[in-house]
Order: structure tokens, then sequence, then C-alpha cells
């Protein structure tokens, strides 16, 4: 079984954060990164699907240089290759950019299984698993807890729902899966894998050199701050039809929460 794992370096949740002077990104100098949490236990699940499967990892990180450093820890840990794709010369990419950028070079490895971290640290998107799953015609599950590999044609998924249930789900392959923090115990790099890891191949690749130069974000970023904590009181008084109207105004104009 051929298996992908996408792996995202995020900055540490115990860095100090400090935002640039032209408020559109943090200061680097002085945040140390980090492997996403929810795709250290994704590669987990994959190298123990490996296992039982005789098959193969590859990690596939978009980033920029210093992401190659989550790849590393992913072979040192037992995945077999990697896929690295800079996106040095594009900043603030939406997530469906970046889920065209990665289907792009998936699309010629045919994978039997694509798993990624339920959501980012950073972003918190949660998205990139399903529309990497619609961009390469995949069948999907979220919310994965638990998998159980049936052969060469479908995989079982455990996925959590609402009020501490859980639902199995068989899935068709190829599919892809959102993995939830917590399904297994994600494990160490042995001395021995981080010798293996020199030896192992990393793809290197330029959004340029897989035709993805076009693709431009639909999303802008204005500012990043700081949320400033502020309580205030509006007393709104009238006629109850001068209240409605006068809330209606607050929500679309101040509140911004009506278009």
């Amino acid at each position: 079984m051929k298996i992908c794992v996408l792996m995202k370096q995020v900055p540490d949740k115990d860095s100090s954060i400090k935002i640039s002077m032209d408020n559109l990104s943090i200061d680097e100098s002085i945040v140390s990164f980090t492997t996403n949490e929810s795709d250290a236990y994704a590669l987990e699940e994959a190298l123990q699907i490996k296992e039982k499967t005789n098959g193969e990892v590859v990690i596939c990180t978009f980033g920029k240089d210093s992401a190659i450093q989550v790849v590393k820890d992913g072979l040192a840990k037992g995945a077999d290759r990697a896929i690295f794709i800079n996106n040095k010369d594009k900043e603030n990419l939406d997530v469906l950019s970046i889920g065209k950028i990665i289907s792009k070079k998936l699309i010629d490895e045919k994978f039997d299984l694509i798993l990624s971290g339920l959501q980012s640290d950073d972003d918190g998107n949660s998205q990139l698993g399903l529309i990497i799953s619609e961009l390469l015609n995949t069948s999907h599950g979220s919310l994965v807890m638990g998998t159980e590999i049936n052969g060469n044609e479908s995989i079982k998924v455990k996925r959590e729902l609402e009020n501490g249930w859980f639902q199995w789900s068989k899935l068709d392959l190829p599919a892809s899966l959102s993995i939830q923090s917590g399904i297994n115990t994600p494990r160490y790099a042995s001395l021995k894998g981080i010798m293996a890891m020199k030896k192992k191949t990393i793809d290197k690749f330029t959004i340029d050199e897989l035709g993805c130069s076009e693709i431009n974000s639909k999303v802008n970023l204005e500012q990043i701050y700081i949320p400033q904590k502020s309580k205030t009181t509006d007393y709104i008084d009238g006629s109850p039809t001068e209240i409605a109207e006068k809330l209606v105004d607050i929500f679309k104009n101040e509140i911004k929460v009506l278009g």
C-alpha cells in the first residue's frame, strides 16, 4: 500500500509570538518551529498501516526552506522518502491554492491513502484533506480516530461524532483521511532511524516547476493583530421597529455579521 502523509511546519505553542512591523506576519527570528501536532499523529497512523501491509510511506511538505526539518524528522521516524515543495516565492496562499499545488504533484504518484492532520495549529482551516480529496477524486473521512485495512480495495475508519459518539464507515480506496489528535501514540526517532534518514530520498520542487505559477490566493491578508480586551454596553431605545432597525444597522455596518 502506497501512503502519503501531508505534514506542515508551525510555530511552537510555547514560543513567544511577536508581530512584525508591517502587521502582515510574525517575527520568525524569535520563534521556534515544530511539526504540526495532528500531522504527527497522521504519520504514526501511516507507519502502523505500513507495518501491517508492507507498504510505503511518503511525506509531502509544502513550506519555506526551514520546513525541511519536518521532512527529516518524519524520515527519521520511519517514512521511506519525501516530497518537499518550496513556497518561498508565494506568501499567504489560501488553503484552496495550497491544495491545488500539492495535488498537482500527488496526482502522478497514485497514492492509495493520503493522510493529513485534522487542522494546523497556526491557520486551523481543517479543509486541506477534504480539498485534496475533491481535487484527486478520492473518498474522504474526517475526524478519524481509528483505521482498519480491508485488502487493497477499501478501508474502515472510526470517525468522531458529537457528544462522545463514534461511527465506523467503509471507504473505497484511494481515500483521503483527516486524522484527529489522540488516535495513537506517536513514536520518537531512534538513533538507527536518524542515521538511516541521511540516505533517504527527498525530492524537491518549486511552485514554478510544478506548473503552478499562475495559482493566486483568493484571500487577502490585511492585518495581523492581537485582540484588545475591552467591554462596552450600548443601550438602544425606541419602538420595537426602531430597535430592530438599529440592531440590523449595527450587525451590518459595525459587527459586519450580515451582508
